[in-house]
């Protein structure tokens, strides 16, 4: 399955098959690039056990028969994987390394495809001399019934550079499965960016519009320009330097959403989904009644402001607006623009 005449199939295992997970698994899996388990909740794996998996973004979709994939609840089906890739929500890294650490052989190597900045840290204080590797996901990716993953929105898998066999043969595997794959040697400035795009998860989920709605609603992109401003006045405080966001300098991002309407939209428009499927993860979680990762995303920017001594008045208050949304039971408030700014200030 990796294409080499009797040479061992990598074994791939995903650890969180949710939307991110399943699309990436499901990737490898089509093009038989390795073998794949995917390790989910009861919901998930009875699903994906009577559909199969199927993954579709705006030119192409397919479907990986359950024969072809190992599904598992158990975390001890991970055992003789060469890699893992974790792809829980980061309020649950440290238990889901806890709970790899007795299981994975010695030599396996770890991928983080999660949001925040913390991740691979919090996998390496329990996974010990286990090669971790951080990585960042600048796609999106949403889940449909009937065992079935969408991307909306397509960008690069931006993976930290090994310096091991086994992490170049997955680098490898996901190019070969058609990820837009690159590698880098600081990962950190690409989670810092990636953090920076992710404010606007919150929006999302508030007010459960599509991403492409986000960026062209004028009343939108104005609440998205002022958590990215007090963003980047934050990380400029704290000395972080973080990498370009969806390949353009954060400030220069500001500037853009803060032109005119119709500019605005007109320069955006390359970079914006055309797929009125694509929303934010944190959209999802709250639809779903699942806790958000809002504490690892915008309130990293107010434990920072907090520590720089740098407002973020905009970032706090989104934290609780989306801690009450939790707190609300399953669904979005849906909140407009206008009340959206109201409630922020």
């Amino acid at each position: 399955m990796n294409g080499t005449s009797g040479a061992r199939a990598l074994r791939v295992g995903v650890m969180g098959a949710g939307s991110i997970g399943c699309y990436v698994g499901g990737r490898l899996a089509a093009a038989g690039q390795a073998d794949v388990t995917l390790v989910g909740r009861d919901r998930v794996v009875e699903e994906l056990g009577r559909h199969g998996l199927t993954i579709s973004d705006r030119t192409d979709r397919r479907t990986v028969p359950a024969r072809d994939l190992t599904l598992s609840t158990d975390v001890a089906s991970l055992a003789d994987a060469d890699v893992v890739l974790v792809c829980v929500k980061s309020g649950q890294t440290a238990d889901v390394g806890a709970a790899l650490d007795p299981v994975l052989r010695p030599d396996a190597v770890v991928l983080s495809l999660q949001n925040g900045v913390h991740n691979v840290d919090r996998l390496h204080a329990a996974l010990g001399t286990r090669q971790v590797l951080g990585a960042v996901v600048d796609f999106n990716v949403v889940s449909r019934p009937a065992g079935a993953v969408h991307c909306g929105l397509p960008g690069p898998l931006t993976v930290a550079r090994s310096g091991t066999t086994t992490g170049a043969a997955v680098v490898a595997a996901l190019a070969a499965a058609g990820l837009e794959v690159t590698t880098t040697a600081d990962i950190a400035a690409v989670q810092w960016a990636k953090l920076l795009v992710n404010l606007n998860n919150a929006i999302s989920a508030l007010s459960d519009v599509p991403t492409v709605e986000l960026m062209t609603r004028e009343g939108y992109r104005r609440v998205v320009a002022g958590l990215l401003a007090e963003g980047v006045a934050v990380l400029r405080a704290a000395g972080i330097r973080p990498g370009r966001v969806r390949r353009v300098p954060a400030r220069l991002m500001l500037r853009v959403l803060r032109l005119p309407d119709p500019l605005a939209r007109r320069l955006l428009a390359a970079r914006l989904p055309t797929d009125a499927q694509a929303r934010s993860s944190m959209w999802e979680d709250l639809v779903r009644g699942r806790p958000t990762e809002v504490d690892d995303l915008n309130g990293e920017i107010v434990r920072l402001a907090e520590r720089t001594g740098t407002p973020a008045p905009l970032n706090r208050r989104i934290v609780d607006l989306v801690h009450a949304a939790e707190a609300a039971g399953p669904g979005s408030p849906g909140m407009a623009p206008g009340a959206l700014w109201s409630a922020l200030h």
